[in-house]
């Protein structure tokens, strides 16, 4: 991928998000794996961030899958199941607060499963529009069902 132009790459990516600048990511970033890490995807943080294209969600999950460090990515899902179910406040208001403080109080080892368990919740159970909360296993201890108080 390192030697082809990004349009050579659009074909491929051209159903998602932003394909233009994903297709120019991917070549650049292929190419400066090729020229300052020799091909190898580095595992350090710094490093996954220096990457073009790397955000630092795209980085915990690199280094969760590839490395299987214990790293929580935090995308809309995580994030909005997080507030939902009370295990951060509304103080932490970007990604970056809501993993600090899920990475603080989950255990190390029961990071990777948290993760998964947050994101696939909130992808088909605890939605963003409308909630299944009928088909939550969670309904009885969740705190917006115990308020009283309508999931938004």
């Amino acid at each position: 991928m390192a030697v082809v132009e990004p349009e050579d790459v659009l074909e491929y990516v051209k159903s998602v998000s932003y394909p233009n600048a994903k297709a120019r990511h991917l070549v650049e970033m292929a190419r400066c794996l090729m020229e300052k890490h020799d091909g190898e995807v580095p595992s350090d943080l710094k490093e996954l961030l220096a990457l073009p294209g790397v955000g630092r969600k795209t980085a915990n999950v690199i280094q969760a899958v590839a490395f299987g460090k214990p790293t929580m990515a935090v995308d809309t899902h995580v994030f909005r199941v997080s507030h939902r179910l009370g295990l951060v406040s509304d103080k932490d208001d970007t990604p970056y607060k809501v993993e600090r403080n899920l990475m603080k109080y989950i255990p190390e080892d029961d990071i990777p499963l948290a993760h998964h368990w947050l994101l696939l919740h909130g992808r088909y159970v605890c939605t963003s529009r409308k909630p299944h909360c009928e088909k939550c296993g969670l309904e009885s201890i969740c705190p917006k069902n115990i308020d009283n108080s309508k999931l938004g």
